[in-house]
């Protein structure tokens, strides 16, 4: 870090200091002149360092989680780093749902991608001034988004290969480094969003072992496949965040793997970025590892390995560790640098006039361009393996029988890590607005995902079948039986989010 500036440099007379403190923290929040971070004409480094002298171990210890504390002396809001974008903007409600990250992989269109990052982008910063505007400062309405999942989809069973742009290195690198420059955008000095790659390193499932499963990989495969698109997310595409995995490679929890994180990602790959560890994987060094007896001597290491901040309340003996000598303070420090740094090129420190991002607001929201372009996205997603003159259906004069679970079913449409549409269409839906005059639709579930079908359903398939000049069945998968350890229901054939089978 060049130029230094000590603490000494920055401590104000007491007068100033308890003027300071009698402002209301709104308004030391959008002012702030006394403190030197908040000089917008030094460089950012130096910003970064003045914050950070100013913080006490206890201060510092509180930023170095997901969940930020405000410190209020300083103006400095609570923020939440945990907040998610795999195909648009997740969990905070009304957003436009692009198809989800495996079919987006299917157009094999990095413009197309790259277009869908900055829609996916300006939701992001838009429900983040409108909450700001309303003085919230909840999880999943910041601007530090753990996506996109740049694992690769080396087994068809696992759950979780819905979220990857498949098994190949190069596309997966290509359209997930498209996403990342659109989600950050081309601002010169600020981010739009800030963007993190996933999760870091070899993992690909199963989910029911990801906490405790080692990997012994070949150099060669860990280089040319299983690190190739985080290399060039790093190198190429300026990602922001890089998260840590859960599982152990060649014997060494991710987390406190220090070949992969300091020695490939910072010092081979030059990252400058923040990397969060996966929520609770911290926990994972005393729970299942057993390499660490409790929470202080968990978190030394993994700080020390070079994880900035945890997911979840996991990095709390922090300030028991630097007492008990087990991490220095200014291993913290480090982290904390790398953790400012990305909140000071995203505006937060800044007037809101000077972030150009600051303009959009929630009308940048689920707007009908958003829609089209979900809906161009969707259409280049469609993979036709076989017409053997079927289509298209004429739209007169047919009856049509729509079979099977996902003939009305909105979840199969919005995937996993996904907002909440404000117009789906079910494959239904859309059947019955494009048909035309004379056309029957019968509609007949038939059976479920995995439950044999009754014997009254299945007869009323038969029977809409029998009637129908031409059947749609609508079979798969949603991702209420394949996703992420725990999020899926039990069912047979599956098994903690996984199938059990082809």
């Amino acid at each position: 870090m060049s130029d230094p500036i000590s603490r000494a440099a920055f401590v104000r007379t007491g007068a100033a200091a308890a003027a300071a403190l009698a402002v209301p923290f709104a308004a030391r929040a959008s002012a702030g002149a006394d403190f030197a971070f908040r000089d917008v004409t030094l460089p950012l480094e130096r910003r970064v360092d003045a914050l950070i002298a100013e913080l006490t171990l206890a201060e510092k210890v509180s930023q170095l989680t997901d969940a930020s504390a405000a410190i209020e002396r300083l103006g400095i809001p609570a923020y939440h780093w945990w907040n998610e974008a795999l195909h648009g903007i997740a969990r905070a409600g009304v957003a436009t749902v692009f198809p989800q990250a495996i079919g987006m992989a299917a157009t094999w269109n990095g413009a197309l991608i790259h277009e869908i990052g900055e829609t996916v982008g300006t939701e992001g910063r838009a429900k983040y001034n409108d909450a700001i505007a309303a003085g919230k400062h909840d999880q999943y309405y910041g601007l530090t988004f753990w996506s996109p999942n740049i694992n690769l989809f080396r087994d068809p069973r696992w759950g979780r290969g819905q979220e990857t742009y498949g098994e190949d290195p190069v596309l997966t690198a290509t359209l997930g480094g498209a996403y990342v420059r659109g989600l950050q955008g081309d601002d010169p000095r600020y981010l739009q969003v800030a963007a993190c790659a996933k999760h870091y390193a070899v993992h690909s499932g199963p989910e029911a072992t990801r906490h405790h499963f080692n990997v012994n990989v070949d150099p060669r495969d860990l280089r040319e496949f299983y690190l190739y698109a985080f290399r060039e997310l790093v190198c190429v595409d300026g990602v922001a965040g890089v998260m840590s995995a859960y599982n152990s490679v060649d014997g060494k929890p991710v987390s406190i793997n220090a070949p992969l994180l300091h020695d490939i990602l910072r010092n081979e790959w030059g990252f400058t970025g923040y990397v969060t560890s996966d929520c609770g994987a911290i926990d994972d060094l005393i729970d299942f590892y057993r390499v660490a007896r409790d929470n202080p001597h968990a978190s030394a290491l993994a700080v020390a390995a070079g994880v900035d901040t945890s997911c979840l309340d996991t990095f709390g003996g922090l300030g028991d560790a630097v007492r008990a000598g087990l991490v220095a303070e200014s291993v913290l420090d480090a982290a904390l640098r790398h953790l400012f740094t990305v909140r000071f090129r995203l505006g937060m420190f800044d007037p809101a006039a000077s972030v150009p991002y600051s303009r959009l607001t929630i009308a940048d929201n689920d707007t009908p361009a958003h829609a089209a372009l979900a809906k161009r996205a969707a259409c280049e997603s469609i993979v036709l393996l076989k017409n053997d003159g079927m289509l298209p259906l004429r739209k007169q004069g047919l009856t049509i029988a729509v079979i099977g679970p996902n003939a009305n079913a909105v979840p199969v449409l919005v995937g996993n890590y996904n907002g909440t549409p404000s117009h789906p269409i079910t494959l239904l839906d859309g059947l019955r607005a494009a048909a035309g005059p004379g056309t029957t639709i019968l509609t007949a579930a038939g059976c479920g995902y995995v439950d044999r079908a009754t014997p009254g359903d299945w007869d009323a398939a038969l029977a809409a079948a029998a009637r129908a000049d031409v059947v749609v069945f609508t079979g798969g998968s949603t991702a209420q039986l394949e996703g992420e350890a725990g999020d899926a229901a039990k069912a047979v054939g599956f098994a903690g989010g996984d199938r059990t089978r082809i």
